[in-house]
């Protein structure tokens, strides 16, 4: 079973390597292989076809559940339901739609943005919506979030909003027997309950699978403390309650004294059908599904009375997600649930002499640990030393205490708030008990370790040296452990020599954000957008790419001036990694950072690099975008142009003083391609090879502006845009300048431009 389960994951796999879906067709030629490997029994081959064929098809089925592009941008009036519990902003609420009516070739599910909503929105509702959506599309960074792929495995063919005119018009209350209308009444009936508590977005998404009300600052206590798994409903919640059940059915049908059908297949069937129960109430999430089938396929083995090894439970269990949804190896969660369950499985096999609950307890947390650091470092760029331990506090309190407490509340909610009530208020009591804790176990210095991104085939060496390392004792030669997980510690991402100048345009939709490296220093010139407290283009896509190029600290951070899509990442970015100098054009933005304004005439040099600032002269209080700070950087291998929003009036500033000065190989363009901006004068006079243009897709300004664009091509510069080429990376080195899109360096067939 196992050969079979791995066979068939190596064929799924190699259909998410596919840079797009053109040649699919060529799959027919392999039918006449799959059947002679299934008359020969070769089984290897024949369930690598089967995981290639299966993944093939159901991404094709996938990738036409997607708007139509002629449908992008125009009002469409649409009818169907709420699907998940909304996520509510400080100015908007984000929902799934489930689609009942609606134009031809429509995608079954999308998300939608309500803006400044006039009347409740709940879950299980049905309305009929006037939308304007877009086809599937993000931001594309290196270490970043992929949220295209996020969207293509949840099965959302579309983002947009909601528009008022003409309004919203709502058809049908939630109910009862709808599972989004019966997650919603109990998520009301908990903020009646526990209003204002700290906890209650913990016991939200304990209960019902709905984490949305997790503040940023909680998750960063999980992320820090290695407890996020504790909170997201996955397959520890559903084994804990299918255990639980699962003993209470056993002990309750053995009292009977009905043995007609043995207690054990009873006591399965009763877990199985609790979990799938909180599975439901937990909004069908891809996580707690795939917990599901792994559940269901070991409670088969003892409804069937098969005496199955633990290792074919897992292997089946495989199987089974893979066949019910191939794209379930595009989550991380995928491969951290799998291996860990492995993980343990190995520790446990073979050994002798069984240890006390509590030392089983110590060695497991250890095992899994140390077994799941290499996914963490090359997934998260980060492991956390403190997590052992904050799991050995964490997961018995959640486990025997939150966890049974916060479900029996949950049956009695229906029947008496107050009784529940005597339930919920320990449990909230625990939890915020446990967060004080965990947040003292977060503040220890060095607790977590960053990392670059390590490189895959480190990541494939540290695999089986972990396992080795984990073998029993008398293994010979553990210590070669060691060295096959070494790689991915100590493997770094190639520095520019001295002289060379290695630039990313971070793609931040509708916003500006550049790194500069050098041999030894690193710059960053502003820091993209904020959308919320919660959420910021610093936090999102500046610190995970900077951590993925091993950067722990910023030699100097400049914000160009104090628009929003330049300034709103900045103080993330300043309270998580240490920065040297920071220079502004709008000090008074960041005026609790002491921050130095940028002035004309600063320099500096880094390895053979030199930095001027060429702008601005003077503050101009009738304009912020005409002070905002004009970088240039220049090495004996070629000159960048960083420009922030001037206008023309700044551009013929710079050409009158400074002249052929002003000339550079490349120029980021300024204030996103607008019309004000880019004056036939400017361009001429820099003369760039490459504009970069850092513009959102389909963003509302009309950024980069039709007649800017033929003033690029004009001058003769190729131009490319962060919304088509994702992170646009350049390197100015001795065999030239050389530019590549994240898009083209990282193309997947589910990506936008990929189709």
């Amino acid at each position: 079973m196992i050969i079979a389960a791995i066979s068939y994951l190596i064929g799924v796999m190699l259909v998410q390597q596919l840079p797009d879906m053109t040649g699919a067709g060529y799959l027919l030629f392999l039918v006449p292989v799959f059947g002679f490997a299934l008359w020969r029994r070769h089984w290897v081959v024949a369930f690598i076809l089967s995981g290639l064929f299966w993944g093939t098809g159901f991404a094709l089925i996938r990738l036409h559940d997607r708007l139509p592009q002629a449908l992008e941008g125009t009002d469409l009036r649409i009818t169907g339901r709420i699907a998940n519990l909304p996520d509510v902003g400080d100015k908007n609420l984000r929902f799934d739609f489930a689609i009942a009516e609606s134009p031809p070739e429509f995608p079954s599910r999308i998300r939608l943005t309500w803006y400044r909503p006039d009347r409740p929105v709940k879950a299980g509702q049905t309305w009929t919506f006037t939308v304007k959506l877009k086809r599937p599309h993000g931001t594309l960074n290196p270490g970043g979030f992929d949220y295209e792929r996020w969207l293509f495995t949840e099965g959302i063919g579309a983002t947009g909003y909601v528009r008022t005119r003409p309004p919203p018009v709502l058809i049908k209350e939630a109910a009862y027997a709808n599972v989004p209308g019966l997650r919603q009444k109990i998520a009301d009936r908990l903020n009646g309950l526990l209003t204002g508590s700290p906890s209650l977005a913990l016991l939200q998404a304990l209960m019902i699978g709905d984490g949305s009300r997790i503040t940023q600052a909680q998750w960063d206590i999980f992320r820090k403390t290695g407890t996020t798994h504790l909170i997201v409903i996955s397959g520890s919640h559903i084994g804990l309650i299918a255990g639980f059940v699962y003993f209470l059915a056993l002990k309750g049908w053995a009292l009977t004294g009905v043995l007609r059908w043995p207690p054990p297949r009873i006591a399965a069937l009763v877990a199985l059908i609790a979990a799938v129960f909180y599975t439901f109430l937990a909004g069908f999430a891809v996580p707690a599904q795939r917990a599901l089938i792994m559940l269901a396929i070991a409670m088969a083995s003892v409804i069937g009375q098969r005496n199955s090894r633990p290792i074919d439970t897992l292997a089946a269990a495989l199987l089974g997600v893979l066949i019910l949804d191939p794209l379930a190896v595009l989550s991380t969660g995928f491969w951290l649930s799998f291996f860990a369950v492995g993980l343990i499985l190995f520790a446990v096999a073979g050994r002798l002499a069984k240890p006390k609950p509590f030392g089983a307890a110590v060695k497991l947390h250890g095992v899994t640990s140390l077994g799941l650091a290499p996914f963490l470092l090359f997934f998260f760029q980060q492991i956390t030393f403190i997590a052992p331990f904050a799991n050995l506090l964490a997961v018995p309190v959640i486990s025997l205490a939150v966890l049974p407490l916060a479900l029996l509340g949950l049956l009695l909610l229906p029947l008496s708030s107050t009784l529940a009530g005597l339930l919920l208020l320990p449990a909230d009591y625990i939890l915020r008990s446990l967060m004080w804790l965990l947040n003292l176990m977060a503040q220890i210095p060095a607790a977590t370790l960053s990392h670059s991104a390590p490189p895959y085939w480190a990541l494939l060496t540290a695999i089986p040296g972990a396992f080795w390392l984990l073998a029993p004792f008398g293994t010979p030669s553990r210590w070669l452990g060691v060295i096959m997980i070494a790689p991915l510690i100590f493997t770094a991402p190639a520095r520019p020599a001295v002289g060379e100048i290695r630039m990313t345009l971070l793609d931040v939709g509708q916003g500006l954000a550049v790194g500069i490296q050098t041999a030894g220093h690193w710059l960053v010139y502003d820091t993209g957008p904020q959308f919320s407290p919660e959420s910021d283009m610093g936090r999102n896509v500046v610190l995970p790419y900077l951590h993925s190029r091993g950067a722990n600290k910023i030699d100097t951070l400049i914000v160009s001036h104090g628009d929003n899509d330049h300034i709103g990442g900045a103080r993330s970015i300043l309270r998580a990694l240490p920065v040297a100098h920071l220079l502004t054009g709008a000090p008074e933005g960041l005026a609790e950072y002491a921050p130095a304004l940028c002035k004309a005439g600063q320099s500096w040099r880094w390895d053979e690099v030199d930095f001027t600032m060429l702008a601005p002269e003077r503050l101009d209080p009738a304009t912020d975008n005409n002070n905002s700070c004009v970088l240039k950087i220049r090495s004996r291998n070629g000159a960048i142009l960083l420009a922030g929003d001037i206008e023309a009036a700044a551009e013929s500033r710079l050409v009158d003083r400074y002249g052929s000065a002003l000339r550079a190989d490349i120029l980021v363009a300024p204030h996103h391609g607008s019309k004000t901006s880019s004056t036939q004068a400017f361009l001429e006079t820099v003369k760039p090879r490459y504009v970069l243009i850092p513009a959102g897709y389909r963003n509302q300004f009309g950024h980069p502006h039709a007649g800017v664009l033929a003033r690029y091509q004009k001058i003769g510069a190729k131009w490319l845009k962060s919304a088509d080429s994702g992170a646009i990376l350049a390197d100015l080195s001795a065999h030239g300048l050389t530019i590549k899109t994240y898009r083209e360096l990282d193309k997947k067939y589910w990506r936008a431009g990929s189709e």
